[in-house]
């Protein structure tokens, strides 16, 4: 399994000084950079899209992990592919199967990563088919589309079950955990198989954004 990987998401931070904050978790030692793009049809909130990542794209280092909770994402791609994205996952129910390798190769061709997310309905198996070309899987252990909901523990076992199809056919994909990741539950998340954690207000929200980050290493290990 890959080393852990802590992905603070943008969605927590205090929106009226994006760059500052930026500088802040990456300070702290963050890995990545969690950007959850919602456009308002596949999930009920709008966020933020391609511009907002463009301007952040020079301040910053980090990789920039772009979450798609978009419907038909493959409209989107070289948007957020020239705005500096690092990493584009999209949601397998927003997608056609049709599209969705199409999309994957288009990833892959421009120099980028290729993720695929499931929403806590959606069953690991699904994915099987196109896990070899992907080099992550997202399992939401919320509900998408809105901070601060408690973690899913029904999330563990699908967790475990990618793990084990992964480590089965000697595959090099990450899996993420997103949506109530903290001190309590990222250990569980860990132990299922996940080794990358979006965690929004456990970081942006305390008061010592290293001290915070190192907990929740602390917290795996």
């Amino acid at each position: 399994m890959s080393n852990i990987l802590i992905a603070p998401s943008l969605l927590a931070a205090d929106f009226t000084c994006l760059g500052a904050e930026v500088a802040r978790v990456e300070q702290a030692g963050a890995d990545w950079l969690h950007l959850d793009v919602m456009d308002g049809r596949f999930v009920h909130n709008i966020s933020f899209g391609a511009p907002v990542i463009k301007a952040l794209r020079p301040h910053s280092k980090l990789l920039f992990d772009v979450h798609l909770m978009a419907d038909r994402p493959e409209r989107h791609l070289n948007d957020f592919i020239r705005a500096g994205a690092d990493m584009l996952t999209m949601h397998a129910e927003a997608i056609r199967y049709a599209q969705l390798r199409q999309a994957i190769w288009e990833i892959h061709a421009a120099g980028k990563l290729a993720g695929l997310s499931l929403k806590p309905a959606t069953p690991a198996d699904e994915i099987y088919h196109c896990l070899d070309k992907l080099d992550m899987v997202l399992v939401m252990t919320v509900e998408p589309g809105f901070g601060g909901q408690p973690f899913l523990a029904g999330m563990l076992p699908k967790i475990r079950a990618l793990r084990e199809e992964i480590d089965r056919r000697g595959l090099d994909v990450i899996i993420q955990a997103d949506g109530g990741i903290n001190e309590a539950t990222i250990a569980r998340a860990a132990a299922a198989g996940a080794n990358c954690f979006v965690a929004g207000s456990a970081i942006f929200h305390s008061a010592d954004t290293t001290q915070a980050i190192k907990a929740l290493r602390l917290a795996v290990r």
